[in-house]
């Protein structure tokens, strides 16, 4: 078989074009193959070719395979399932899962692991999350590019005996595990909005509220669908949270909850229907479990707001900066014994979820803030203090180096790190443009002193970004 594109091989993950389903209203028509297209194309054919390779990468007896709501799901899984089983290699299925529960087999089982998604990206697109043992990640810088090169070489070891596939049902293990973080008896009544998005996070969504009875919970898009028919898989787009900011206002709900197409990244809008950013959830959640490991080590991304380190510093606790994506989080939250890591875009890491990422412990963390101190979603918020964020803002640019070296010139008054892209920071305001690990853009976050400030610095540097 030929073996796929090596674009298909990313930061984090691997993610590629699924032909079959590009039609004529797709942004991907006419560009399927072409050597310009930033998303390459993969076959079923190819992903058992990475299926072989990932049997020789992982050198290990069985790997367990899930996979998100995507149309191409199931036969990619199978196809995974071919080319593992054809190394020898047994196959655990679970089935439809959230790429956290796909983590937790991993973790609890003690096996490597593969969700196949592609996250919050357009239906037309697929990919797998890959982890070791453990759900310890695989990545650039910590096995991509040698599951690459197993896969493109095409010499795979020989073997006598073929693997099997043996399907386990794990979502109630699951759910257990979940409310392990929680004191269920002690939350209180509330009302919530849940949009699961036609992904998969209705799932164990639906088995967490069915265990608390004092919530009252309007369902929305819970029935997972790859063709997403009422929004886009990605809630930190505003046009994908309509529906539920007009359901949490009409219901006069507590909040409001979202999850991306795999569930693996969380989002939240208060009672007033208001968004709620990445950086004040990784706060709360930090105050949260720092509460109750006093001293222990937070990492954040360092796009982050001053909200996080200031708290941090202020409770007791390590504030580890890092750079974004998942691989980099947990690698240092493993090094750090971190108890919580948290994203601007969303994703929040556990050490008692084998230091992975998880859409839903910070729903049940939510819950038992709200109950301890009885105060609502907007008054949890507000408790930090005032920050003034612009939120993540995208460009696409001709040249993400040009954008950087401008950047580097007109602020070179500043100091300058370029851990991810540049990071630019002043006394009174600070911001980092990076570029993206999985679309063609840079990404600016801004934040000041005040909201006027904020607003002003935000246009004079994509100004000169967009220049």
């Amino acid at each position: 078989m030929a073996a796929p594109d090596p674009k298909v091989f990313r930061n984090y993950d691997i993610r590629a074009l699924v032909p079959e389903l590009v039609d004529e209203s797709s942004e991907y028509f006419g560009k399927v193959g072409a050597q310009d297209t930033y998303q390459a194309p993969l076959s079923p054919d190819e992903v058992e070719e990475i299926g072989k390779g990932l049997a020789d990468f992982f050198g290990e007896p069985q790997v367990a395979i899930g996979y998100d709501a995507r149309i191409s799901g199931p036969a990619w899984a199978a196809a995974l399932a071919r080319g593992l089983n054809a190394q020898g290699v047994d196959v655990l299925d679970i089935g439809r899962a959230t790429t956290d529960t796909v983590y937790y087999v991993s973790g609890k089982y003690g096996i490597p692991a593969v969700e196949i998604t592609a996250s919050h990206s357009p239906k037309e697109l697929n990919g797998m999350k890959i982890v070791r043992a453990g759900a310890r990640v695989v990545g650039m810088g910590s096995g991509m590019e040698e599951l690459r090169d197993l896969v493109m070489g095409g010499n795979f070891k020989p073997v006598t005996v073929l693997g099997s596939v043996t399907s386990k049902d794990i979502l109630g293990d699951y759910v257990d595990h979940l409310m392990s973080f929680i004191d269920v008896g002690a939350i209180k009544p509330f009302k919530i909005v849940a949009d699961a998005g036609n992904g998969v996070g209705g799932l164990p969504a639906a088995g967490i509220f069915g265990r608390m009875a004092q919530l009252s919970v309007t369902n929305l898009f819970f029935e997972p669908d790859g063709r997403f028919p009422n929004h886009g898989p990605n809630p930190f787009e505003r046009e994908n949270i309509e529906q539920l900011v007009e359901e949490v206002v009409a219901q006069k709900a507590d909040f409001g909850v979202a999850w991306d197409g795999d569930a693996d990244r969380v989002f939240f809008v208060d009672e007033l229907g208001n968004p709620i950013s990445g950086d004040f959830i990784t706060t709360l959640v930090a105050r949260h479990f720092l509460a109750r490991n006093p001293g222990a080590s937070i990492v954040y991304d360092l796009r982050a707001s001053w909200a996080v380190a200031d708290w941090v510093t202020r409770l007791g606790g390590n504030p580890i900066a890092e750079r974004v994506g998942h691989s980099y989080i947990k690698q240092t939250m493993r090094a750090q014994n971190g108890v919580f890591g948290g994203e601007v875009s969303g994703h929040y890491y556990f050490r008692d979820h084998y230091y992975a990422d998880n859409g839903f412990i910070p729903l049940l963390s939510i819950l038992q803030m709200l109950s301890e101190q009885d105060i609502t979603m907007s008054s949890l918020v507000a408790s930090l203090g005032s920050y003034y964020i612009s939120g993540e803002i995208n460009s696409t640019v001709k040249s993400t180096e040009s954008v950087i070296q401008r950047i580097k010139e007109t602020y070179s008054d500043a100091d300058q790190h370029y851990r991810d892209g540049i990071s630019v920071e002043y006394p009174d305001w600070h911001f980092n443009v990076r570029p993206s690990a999985n679309d063609p853009l840079v990404r600016l976050n801004l934040e000041a002193r005040s909201q006027a400030d904020m607003e002003a610095r935000r246009d004079e540097v994509l100004a000169l970004i967009r220049s």
